[in-house]
């Protein structure tokens, strides 16, 4: 029972992605250090809302994203970072 001739259209063939894959900048910089004091470098890793970028859009490996959340969050709870956009610095 093929169907390929019905008048249906077929599946949409699978989407590609192109463009080159992201590098964990602290996987490639040894020297890098992940720090809840060092707010311009954590400030990279928050949406204009206050949102925390996730992996798939920064390119940071799992155990780095991690440290980056919680470096995030420890910087929020002494008010270096803001929660919300509507507290922004």
């Amino acid at each position: 029972m093929a169907y390929e001739n019905s008048g249906r259209p077929s599946s949409p063939a699978p989407r590609r992605r192109f463009g080159r894959r992201k590098i964990c900048r602290y996987c490639a910089d040894k020297n890098h250090k992940i720090d809840y004091k060092d707010i311009d470098n954590l400030r990279y890793y928050l949406t204009e809302r206050g949102k925390i970028v996730p992996r798939r859009i920064s390119g940071t490996c799992a155990l780095h994203q991690r440290q980056i959340a919680e470096a995030i969050k420890n910087a929020r709870q002494i008010a270096l970072l803001p929660y919300t956009a509507s507290h922004s610095l």
